[in-house]
């Protein structure tokens, strides 16, 4: 056993080195793959025998509070590991297939959360986003699809808060991905009834000033984040939508009201995290250049709020305007045009936005 954890330790460390998001260990019929994915990029690393990868599987599942006798069912769990080398949160998922068991394990260095005006490619995005912590109560929306960075945005802006203007702030998130000592944190745990509905009715009574709401998935939470916002709260929260208009759609598919919309709603941004253009490779980088580089991805961001945002919500309404704002296409483009970015990342992120 001991030498399975030290295997296992081994190769979560391996995967921090090169900085992964995530570790697939991905059965086939006589041996288990093991693939990194390292900026949105899937990099096989190793493969082993199915004796081993089950034992390793195993062993993380009991140390994540999970039935290591159940392979039948998928089963989620997490656990904290600590080694001389790192300190990391993990999160599991299990999968059953055709040959065996599949595991993906999510990586959340448990690190310094960067400041706000280290994420975005552009400054003057920065400082609109600081703008908007400047609103005492409103509802705010990050959308995206996941990995896009939406999280990191949402910490960096309620530790400025915390830091400048002193705000009572509370999180509710599923699960907590960055524990904090600056603000106060909730998970959502089901099985003992808080909810993202019951805890945020219960936030709502503990007076805070800030409200981050990990995700609205439900017409409930939604309908309880636009009445914290009426209620003299800022609530700052995240959404799936491809990008920042279809917030609006979305939020009209909860059963929001477009008059509570118009009356809550300060601003939707939709982020990308984009890889940025080595000045040193030609194409890809070596596992050496990938380990040394300190910057590898930063965020563009689509900003829409004021005027345009106004015009959006009129044009959900059915009335004809016209508006122009920054679209993702349109930082993107730049970020190309001044080298910062490949041209292969307009065709990442913008082809769905061909018209």
């Amino acid at each position: 056993m001991e030498a399975i954890q030290q295997l296992s330790e081994r190769l979560i460390e391996e995967a921090c080195a090169v900085r992964a998001s995530d570790i697939h260990l991905v059965p086939k019929e006589k041996v288990t793959h093991i693939h990194f994915r390292v900026d949105d990029e899937l990099i096989e690393k190793h493969s082993m025998n199915k004796e081993t990868s089950e034992r390793i599987i195993s062993h993380l599942k009991f140390l994540a509070s999970m039935d290591i006798g159940e392979t039948r069912r998928p089963q989620s769990g997490a656990l904290s590991l600590s080694t001389a080398n790192i300190n990391v949160h993990l999160r599991l998922s299990t999968l059953p297939t055709i040959y065996d068991e599949s595991l993906v394990i999510r990586i959340l260095p448990q690190q310094k959360i960067p400041a706000i005006n280290h994420l975005s490619l552009f400054p003057n995005t920065t400082r609109k986003l600081l703008s908007i912590l400047n609103h005492s109560h409103g509802l705010v929306i990050f959308t995206g699809p996941t990995g896009s960075g939406k999280t990191t945005t949402l910490y960096s802006l309620i530790h400025y808060a915390k830091r400048h203007f002193n705000r009572n702030i509370i999180t509710l998130e599923d699960p907590v991905e960055n524990r904090s000592e600056e603000v106060l944190q909730v998970q959502v745990n089901e099985k003992a009834g808080i909810t993202y509905a019951t805890g945020l009715r219960a936030i709502l009574r503990h007076d805070p000033d800030i409200i981050m709401v990990g995700e609205i998935r439900d017409s409930e939470t939604a309908q309880i984040a636009i009445r914290a916002s009426l209620t003299g709260h800022l609530v700052l929260s995240t959404m799936h939508t491809r990008d920042a208009k279809g917030a609006i759609y979305r939020l009209l598919e909860f059963d929001v009201s477009l008059s509570e919309i118009e009356q809550t709603l300060i601003a939707v941004t939709a982020q990308r995290l984009v890889q940025l253009r080595c000045p040193f490779c030609d194409d890809q980088c070596s596992p050496h250049c990938l380990k040394l580089r300190r910057k590898r991805r930063l965020s563009v961001y689509e900003l829409l709020y004021g005027k345009e945002l106004a015009a959006v919500i009129q044009e959900a309404k059915g009335e004809r305007t016209t508006y122009r704002y920054q679209t993702l296409r349109d930082v993107i483009k730049k970020g190309i045009a001044l080298g910062y970015l490949n041209p292969d990342s307009y065709q990442r992120w913008v082809y769905h936005y061909e018209e």
